[in-house]
């Protein structure tokens, strides 16, 4: 018997990951619906100022955009069944490490995906985590083992991107 998942996609938004687990859901055909927050950098960092309005401030412009993100984020938080948090190379996710904090508030649980690097700074998160990895197809194999205990072994050389 199959288990339908809403997975909420959090985090870096500089790669191509959430299309890498998305393929794999579609490939595998598993019991999966993705949800995450608007990946359009700057659509999500100017949301606020052009719907509400311009700011001189850029802190009261970061401010407005933050508040309406957050509608989008808690709600589908509030919904998913599970999160995947990932934690880029490049830039420092404060969001994710956020959503980390508010899924494991709320009972959430969630999936952390960083590498072996980010092991250290990331400890507190990864603690509460269910699972922590580093790749897409890793995230994929736990997916298909929830929804189908179906196990698989992701090769780490393995895209499922094609």
């Amino acid at each position: 018997m199959d288990v339908e998942l809403t997975v909420y996609l959090s985090g870096e938004i500089h790669s191509d990951w959430r299309d890498q687990i998305a393929d794999g859901i579609e490939e595998l055909d598993l019991p999966v619906d993705l949800t995450g927050p608007v990946t359009d950098h700057d659509a999500s960092d100017d949301c606020g100022v052009t719907i509400l309005g311009h700011e001189d401030s850029s802190f009261w412009k970061d401010h407005k955009g933050a508040k309406l993100n957050a509608i989008r984020t808690r709600t589908l938080i509030g919904e998913a069944d599970l999160l995947v948090i990932r934690f880029g190379d490049k830039y420092k996710q404060w969001n994710a490490a956020f959503d980390a904090g508010y899924a494991a508030a709320q009972g959430t649980p969630y999936i952390v995906m960083h590498s072996k690097e980010h092991a250290h700074a990331l400890k507190e998160v990864d603690a509460e985590a269910f699972a922590v990895c580093e790749t897409p197809e890793q995230v994929v194999a736990i997916l298909r083992y929830v929804t189908r205990g179906e196990l698989m072994r992701p090769s780490p050389t393995l895209s499922l991107v094609r």
